[in-house]
């Protein structure tokens, strides 16, 4: 009897099974992605790892607070401690003196002042131990604190970046102030992504764009609406083919309804800040911890690359606080007690409504 003959099909996926080498600042994601910190490490948490190479991530500012300047600077200053390029582009004159208000990142004195927790100790021994069983990637998937700089730090808000980050850096600044249409920041944009082209098997570097208020009164194409749509669309695609993220702020109200709704598809990760008010008396009746809240940030959409499923987050709205005045926290919301009695912040209970009689719950 013959024997039997294996048929091979000629659909068969291809996987490589050596990790891609990766510059610093920049890790493995899922479905062959390669992700890139935010300068939040609670914003990469959320977004399951940080923004994938080749995104493009908009934020919509708010009118009255202007905290999309408190991401951007996070953004903004993870690049440079990581040597990646920076293109920036404000309706600011001297755009390069915003470089001088990034935050530093946090100096090992306040890390240690934290204390480590002991579950943590207690992973890294257990990760010691097996470290012959995992790959060193999987080891270090979180951020390399053995190496010179982690994936993702925290910045003191107070202390401002050092200037050896700032100079000798490829930095380019832009003011789009003055500019009558698009075209010098679209030639710019070239320039800086043509440095960067996609290699998949070896990434040595990856570059940020950074554009703060792009459609801010003081810049004299903010009427050119169809003008604006259409750079988005073209950075959009240059951005896909290349090493880099870019990140865009933009003040919604300032655009027409449906010109927003434009925007916001486009955007492969979609954000949105909103200030709240120190008086809101309702609003500090229903959560704990509001006088700690500078206010919020709402996750509209995440960018889904090399996928078609997805990411079904478990909140999609998050408070802004400031730990210690100096370091930036993103936490989920937590119901205060409906009584107003003393209660956990977990805002959990003994019962689903105000009533203290007992009987049957109506849902």
């Amino acid at each position: 009897m013959a024997a039997a003959k294996t048929r091979a099909s000629s659909f068969s996926r291809h996987l490589s099974t050596a990790a891609p080498s990766l510059g610093p600042g920049l890790k493995c994601g899922p479905n062959g992605t390669v992700l890139l910190s935010s300068g939040i490490p609670d914003l990469d948490k959320i977004l399951g790892g940080g923004f994938p190479l080749g995104s493009l991530v908009m934020v919509m500012e708010d009118a009255e607070a202007p905290h999309h300047m408190l991401l951007l600077r996070n953004f903004m200053a993870q690049g440079l401690v990581h040597s990646q390029p920076l293109l920036y582009a404000s309706p600011a004159r001297d755009p390069r003196g915003f470089l001088g208000t990034l935050p530093s990142p946090a100096a090992s004195k306040d890390d240690k002042s934290r204390g480590p927790e002991p579950d943590q100790e207690k992973g890294l021994r257990i990760a010691w131990q097996y470290k012959k069983y995992f790959g060193e990637n999987q080891l270090n998937f979180d951020g390399q604190r053995d190496g010179k700089h982690e994936y993702s730090n925290e910045f003191n808000l107070r202390n401002p970046l050092e200037r050896h980050f700032i100079n000798g850096q490829r930095v380019d600044c832009v003011s789009i102030q003055d500019s009558p249409d698009l075209s010098i920041l679209q030639d710019r944009c070239t320039t800086f992504l043509s440095q960067l082209p996609r290699n998949d098997g070896s990434i040595s570097c990856a570059g940020r764009i950074a554009i703060q208020s792009f459609c801010s009164p003081q810049c004299v194409y903010s009427n050119m609406e169809w003008e604006m749509l259409s750079f988005i669309r073209s950075l959009k695609n240059m951005v896909r083919s290349s090493n880099s993220v870019a990140i865009i702020t933009f003040p919604p109200s300032l655009l027409s309804p449906s010109f927003c709704k434009r925007w916001q598809h486009m955007a492969d990760t979609l954000l949105s800040v909103k200030a709240i008010q120190d008086d809101d008396k309702e609003l500090a009746q229903l959560l704990t911890g509001y006088q700690d809240m500078i206010g919020f940030l709402n996750v509209h959409k995440v960018a889904r690359i090399n996928t078609q499923v997805p990411l079904i987050l478990e909140a999609t709205t998050f408070s802004i606080k400031l730990q210690k005045r100096r370091y930036l926290v993103l936490e989920c919301l937590n119901q205060a007690p409906v009584d107003g009695s003393s209660g956990n912040s977990d805002g959990t209970s003994g019962s689903c409504s105000s009533s203290s009689k007992t009987g049957n719950l109506d849902f």
